[in-house]
């Protein structure tokens, strides 16, 4: 006669992978816009010097996760606080071909 194998036994390896999960580390950036410059005037850039980008103020940004899109946002400005609102899901293929 066999006997059933108690329930209990598979908690502790479904606990582990959760642990695992919540102990992984992600950096999240945002990308604000993009620019193209020659070499040469990147090398004479100094302190104070202004890049422009192929943004506008109301643009939606780029929000990566460990420097892959995962999502598209809206920057928030409260007080002296910058945050980013997430608007939706990322297209990689968008985001590979530099379109906003």
């Amino acid at each position: 006669m066999w006997r059933r194998a108690p329930l209990v036994q598979a908690a502790p390896w479904g606990i582990a992978r959760v642990s695992q999960v919540n102990s992984v580390i992600v950096e999240i950036s945002v990308v604000l816009g993009r620019s193209i410059l020659p070499m040469q005037q990147l090398l004479r850039m100094g302190r104070g010097a202004v890049i422009p980008l192929d943004a506008n103020e109301h643009d939606e940004v780029w929000i990566l996760a460990n420097n892959h899109p995962v999502a598209r946002g809206e920057i928030q400005i409260s007080d002296d606080r910058i945050a980013i609102s997430v608007t939706g899901p990322a297209d990689v293929y968008d985001f590979m071909a530099g379109n906003a």
